[in-house]
């Protein structure tokens, strides 16, 4: 399965005041990542609207594991993976590493979706493409 990695600084504005990161920016990071990564497959935003009529792959579900806490001035990696795929969704995995340390784990379930006739949005299936470029198999 493909890995991508993502650098991120961690700035003023994303700590609490005990200099901890407050807890929903790693939900952005995260969020941001997931897109990171298709763009690392060859698939960004403007490229799975051409290619599939796909407009966003939004969460149904996500949680994460902290383990430590990273404060200002900590370059972090963040690493996705998406380990798994259904019919319609698939599951991401990411990896916040502060050097050689995992310091938060992070789980989304996320569904393709299209724009519905009359308005509105659809899930739609994986295309086995999509799949073959993260190195899974047809679905």
């Amino acid at each position: 399965m493909l890995t991508s990695h993502r650098n991120v600084q961690i700035e003023w504005g994303d700590c609490d005041p005990a200099d901890i990161v407050f807890y929903p920016r790693y939900f952005a990071w995260f969020d941001a990542s997931t897109a990171h990564h298709f763009k690392a497959a060859g698939l960004p935003k403007p490229e799975l609207v051409r290619r599939f009529q796909v407009v966003g792959f939004p969460m149904v579900d996500t949680w994460a594991k902290f383990h430590v806490p990273s404060s200002y001035g900590d370059e972090v990696v963040i690493e996705t993976t998406i380990t798994g795929f259904g019919r319609y969704s698939f599951d991401v995995e990411h990896r916040l590493m502060r050097g050689d340390v995992l310091a938060v784990e992070g789980f989304e379930k996320r569904v393709l979706v299209r724009r519905k006739e009359g308005g509105g949005i659809t899930s739609c299936p994986v295309p086995d493409e999509v799949r073959a470029l993260f190195g899974a198999s047809g679905g």
